[in-house]
């Protein structure tokens, strides 16, 4: 890799596994733009993520996101992506071709507790999967796809942006 000025890391993971907070500081610290792809459908849709999973369903959120990454114009930045785009291989090409593929890994345990914190967000995936379910089938996917991986349990976002500079770094 030239330099970080010309880069795109993609963070991908769990809901909460920090994509969005670490993405932000790590944007900062390399001097590169932001790019919240959850955000991006909620602009296009004029509707959060539970209120498109609400009223379309977890299916239709996945196809707009598929949409919307597909379409969307590929930059130096650190794309935050949304916790289901693994299951789009289309998506995965894109984001392998153009970027470097960062899993923040967060342990079932981390990730409960987190998205407790937050009720109301949305999780694209079949209402009678329990968080366990989805947790067990899209790790192996997250694996798959990443460049790079990164524990998140332990450190704070600080400290886990850093790492992951370090990581970047040394490519």
């Amino acid at each position: 890799m030239a330099s970080h000025s010309t880069s795109v890391i993609s963070l991908i993971g769990m809901p909460g596994s920090g994509k969005s907070t670490v993405g932000v500081l790590l944007a900062k610290r390399l001097g590169l733009a932001f790019v919240d792809t959850d955000l991006l459908i909620q602009e296009q849709e004029r509707a959060t993520l539970a209120e498109i999973i609400a009223a379309k369903g977890h299916e239709a959120l996945r196809d707009i996101e598929e949409q919307v990454l597909l379409d969307m114009t590929i930059y130096p930045a650190i794309v935050s992506t949304g916790g289901s785009v693994v299951y789009s291989e289309a998506i995965m090409q894109r984001l392998a071709k153009a970027s470097i593929v960062v899993y923040l890994r967060a342990q079932l345990s981390t990730v409960d507790y987190r998205i407790s914190l937050a009720p109301d967000r949305g999780i694209a995936s079949p209402g009678n999967h329990t968080l366990e379910d989805v947790y067990n089938e899209r790790v192996p996917l997250y694996e798959r796809y990443a460049n790079i991986t990164v524990d998140v349990d332990a450190d704070d976002p600080e400290i886990i942006a850093g790492h992951i500079k370090s990581l970047l770094d040394a490519l």
